[in-house]
């Protein structure tokens, strides 16, 4: 595992809703960030959620990684998916596991050669090639998350984090 420190701009507390899920009003057993890190990094596979044109959910499985604080993901441009993103960059990130859950809510940036840096579009090649055995190449989008919810013992340990500014 690789330290991940709590992220500066953004406020760790437990979820809010109805009483019956049994979630704890204080605050032992909040998970770390390093949960969060670790899920992004270690699974192989995601479900991210987009918005159709009708205002309906769409929602496939994607690779992404995880590095310098940020997910990553990708996919062609022609796909729903990539397209309903053009159209609308909310975006919903959950990880494979319903046991380990992490669940990224937030926008995205489309990343291109024309908006990124050499180096940035090699950082997140290298960890496509360490994590899949493949670079992923440009475009491919970040994800810049405005909420995140994560548990690995509901209810006991269910934690959210919610950012100032959009980004970790």
């Amino acid at each position: 595992m690789i330290p991940s420190a709590e992220p500066a701009n953004a406020t760790r507390e437990r979820p809010h809703t109805e009483s019956s899920y049994g979630i704890p009003d204080d605050e032992k057993g909040l998970l770390s960030w390093t949960f969060v890190a670790d899920r992004l990094r270690e699974n192989r596979n995601f479900w991210v959620s987009t918005t159709l044109p009708d205002g309906g959910p769409h929602a496939r499985p994607v690779w992404g990684v995880y590095t310098e604080e940020t997910f990553y993901c990708g996919g062609g441009e022609r796909t729903r998916w990539v397209r309903n993103l053009a159209a609308d960059p909310r975006v919903v990130v959950h990880s494979e596991s319903g046991d380990e859950v992490v669940i990224l809510e937030g926008r995205v940036e489309h990343v291109d050669e024309g908006t990124a840096t050499q180096e940035r579009i090699e950082r997140v090649d290298a960890a496509y090639e360490r994590k899949y055995g493949i670079e992923h190449g440009t475009p491919f989008f970040a994800v810049r998350p405005e909420r995140v919810l994560a548990w690995n013992e509901y209810p006991t340990d269910a934690t959210r984090w919610t950012f100032a500014e959009h980004g970790v």
